[in-house]
Order: structure tokens, then C-alpha cells, then sequence
């Protein structure tokens, strides 16, 4: 299940290179270590153009429990079919609006959490703490660009009648055997991501090597792209995410995010989550001169990550902590344009 991939994976990869827009010089320049293509993505109701500036999903979560402390349920946060009380909601419609004002390009909603060992959500009780947000936040900032976190089918159909442009699901359409269908029906862009099984298997998943992990992941989600294709998810509505922490540990995400720019021969943006991930905290708490919180401990490595993975050629970082994104954003894209010009 986790082998290097095969013959046919490396096949699937070269098809789906033919759907890109490539240019005259873009076959040499996809040699270079700092290399990132351009692409126009086809969400819902408009396209997003990827890989002239680094677009960024800025990340609210609806959850009491998420992984990186930053949920914005309380402990009256309940998640039944009552939905979310009102100031609760409220507070997640204003985080949602502030990163919108602030220059965020996209506005991923989550409401269920996938940290290691969280508690599985119903999708009704998904829903409840999820659409209100959704249905206030289109109708306070109508343009904003936004993403529904989820794998249930059935949310991701009722986040897209309510307005949703995106729906990211880390499963990669293989937690939900209806996800693939409702999403070519809704005409939703599709974040794709690469899970080595779920939550509650994590701690108990083989370790890999550290040159096999890009070649596992590479080959899943080649897979995962041609599963999509067979139900009719264009791949211009397709953007594809490793999975960064969903099922690798430790050291196997630095091997990942060395080997970054080999995923690009996958055809598709590339879509990089690293926002205060363990693996990050734990490379940097040996030169750390006391623990911080959390999100403290983790700001600075998840901002060096982040530049790594522009270099490497993401179109997109999903983050937590915008305005220190952007300014790294800023500096790795001047880098990266002198790079492909030189």
C-alpha cells in the first residue's frame, strides 16, 4: 500500500502534465530547484489565478479542539444538532472577516478537527457549527473566496449550495465514497491531499524510509488524481497538498518538504500546509530558551517552512498567522522571480 510508485503512477503523472499550460521555456526552467509554474484554477463560480505571488488560505477553525490551540468553539462549543450559540458564531464570522480585510486570498473554514486521536464529528453536527459561519461570512464580505475543510459528502454539498467556492478534503476523496461525485457535481475547486490512513492509525503506521517518503506520496496522489478525473473533476479545479503530519511523523516531513519540487512533475499547484505542525516544534525546542505557547513556540519555524515550500514551488500556504506569512511570502516571491528570470 505504501510502495514507491509504479510504472502505471509515473504514466498517470506524465497525462495529467499534458492538461498544464506550459510555455516554451517552462521545460527547462522546471530544472531549476527554484522553480513554480503558473496556473488558472478553476473554482465554483470564478477562476483563481496560481504562481505569479504566493496566494494564502488563511485557516478558522470552528472547533473546541484543534491541534494548534486556535479553535474558536469554547467549552459551551457543543457541536449538536443545535448549531454553535451565537457569540460563538459570531466570533468566527469576525476572525473569518478580519483575515479576509487583511489580504487574505482564500478563507478555509473548518469544523471538525483531524489532529491525531480527535473524536470523529457527525457531518450534521459539522454542519451546524460550520454553515452559519459560512452563510454570515458571504453575506458581510459576498466576495470572499471560501473553502469548506471537510470530508463528509454531505457537507461538502450544503457548504457548496450556501456559497462555498473550495472544498479541501484530507481524505482525498477516500474517506467518503460520495465525496468524489457531489464534488464534480457542485463544480467546487478541489484541494486533494495525500493521508497515510486516518487519525487513530497514525501513531501505529510504519515508519518510512526518508527516500521512499516523497515516492509514496507522489504515487498517492497520482492515483487520487485519476480517481478524481473518473467522475469528472477537471483537473483544472484540482490542487493537490502532501498531507504535511497526516500520517508522517517527525523527520519523514523534512524528507517531504526536501523533496517538494519533485511533486510539481504531478501537473498540478501545489497546495502546502505546515502551520504550527508538530514536527516543526519539536525541531526547534532544543534551541528554544524556554517553551512557549504553542503558537508562539511554533511561529518562527512554520514562517522558515513556509519559505522553503514557496522555493520549492507552492502556489498556496494555508496559515494561521497571516501578517508574518505575508511578509515571508513577499520576500520568497522576490527571490523566486529573480530566479526564473536568471
Amino acid at each position: 500500500m505504501y510502495s514507491v510508485p509504479t510504472q502505471k503512477a509515473y504514466n498517470c503523472a506524465e497525462k495529467f502534465m499534458t492538461h498544464r499550460h506550459v510555455t516554451e521555456a517552462e521545460p527547462a526552467a522546471m530544472t531549476r530547484s527554484h522553480y513554480r509554474p503558473h496556473f488558472d484554477w478553476q473554482l465554483r463560480t470564478r477562476k483563481l489565478a496560481l504562481g505569479q505571488r504566493t496566494r494564502l488560505m488563511a485557516i478558522v477553525n470552528i472547533t473546541p479542539d484543534s491541534f494548534s490551540g486556535d479553535g474558536l468553539l469554547g467549552a459551551a462549543g457543543t457541536g449538536t444538532l443545535r448549531g454553535m450559540a451565537a457569540a460563538e458564531a459570531k466570533v468566527a464570522v469576525a476572525a473569518a472577516i478580519e483575515a479576509v480585510d487583511a489580504g487574505a486570498d482564500i478563507i478555509d473554514l473548518g469544523a471538525e478537527s483531524t489532529r491525531p486521536d480527535a473524536t470523529p464529528l457527525s457531518s450534521e453536527a459539522e454542519q451546524a457549527r460550520l454553515l452559519p459561519v459560512l452563510e454570515q461570512l458571504l453575506r458581510e464580505r459576498p466576495y470572499a473566496v471560501v473553502s469548506v475543510d471537510t470530508y463528509h459528502a454531505a457537507t461538502a454539498r450544503a457548504a457548496a449550495r450556501a456559497g462555498a467556492e473550495i472544498i479541501n478534503d484530507v481524505s482525498g476523496l477516500t474517506w467518503d465514497r460520495a465525496m468524489a461525485d457531489v464534488v464534480a457535481q457542485s463544480g467546487c475547486g478541489l484541494v486533494l491531499m495525500h493521508a497515510r490512513g486516518r487519525s487513530g492509525e497514525w501513531k501505529s503506521l510504519p515508519a518510512l524510509d526518508s527516500n521512499v517518503v516523497v515516492p509514496v506520496v507522489f504515487a498517492g496522489l497520482c492515483e487520487q488524481l485519476a480517481q478524481a478525473e473518473a467522475v469528472g473533476i477537471g483537473t483544472e479545479r484540482i490542487v493537490v497538498d502532501p498531507g504535511f503530519g497526516f500520517g508522517k511523523r517527525g523527520a519523514e516531513n523534512f524528507a517531504l518538504l526536501a523533496g517538494l519540487g519533485r511533486l510539481r512533475e504531478l501537473g498540478r499547484p501545489l497546495l502546502i500546509g505546515l502551520s504550527r505542525k508538530g514536527f516543526l516544534g519539536e525541531a526547534v525546542k532544543p534551541v528554544q530558551a524556554k517553551y512557549p505557547d504553542l503558537s508562539e513556540a511554533r511561529r518562527v519555524a512554520t514562517v522558515a517552512a513556509n519559505v522553503a515550500a514557496i522555493l520549492a514551488g507552492a502556489q498556496v500556504l494555508r496559515v494561521h498567522d497571516l501578517q508574518a506569512t505575508r511578509e515571508a511570502a513577499a520576500v520568497a516571491d522576490a527571490v523566486l522571480a529573480e530566479s526564473q528570470v536568471s
